[in-house]
């Protein structure tokens, strides 16, 4: 019969190993994911301001009046109109930014510079 150290606690040696967090691939994933998410984030906010030089005909002036419409109306609205307003504008850019997501899924993972796939060696 072999008797197995015993911990200061009462309990076997081999059990009071624990993991370790491998931290820099914590920190590697997490770092990743915030740039993705910038990325993703910017984007969104660059088809708006896209959205708005279209409609100003591709110029700064254009662009300028445009915003300058729509802060008129936004001032002259009241609280209904606002309100609707603020749910249009969340809705475009969650609409917006969910499909860039979708389209930029396959940056989220890096590439695998592995030894090929287990099918095809």
């Amino acid at each position: 019969m072999q008797l197995s150290p015993i911990a200061r606690h009462g309990h076997p040696a081999r059990h009071r190993r624990r993991r370790r967090l491998d931290w820099a691939a914590i920190a590697y994933a997490g770092l990743r994911l915030a740039g993705f998410c910038a990325g993703v984030l910017l984007m969104s906010w660059g088809m708006f301001i896209l959205f708005f030089l279209s409609i100003g005909g591709f110029s700064i002036e254009g662009m300028m009046h445009q915003l300058g419409n729509l802060t008129a109306r936004y001032l002259a609205a009241g609280p209904d109109r606002i309100a609707s307003f603020h749910r249009e504008l969340l809705a475009a850019h969650a609409f917006i930014t969910l499909t860039i997501l979708v389209l930029r899924r396959h940056r989220i993972l890096p590439a695998t510079t592995g030894q090929g796939s287990a099918r095809h060696g």
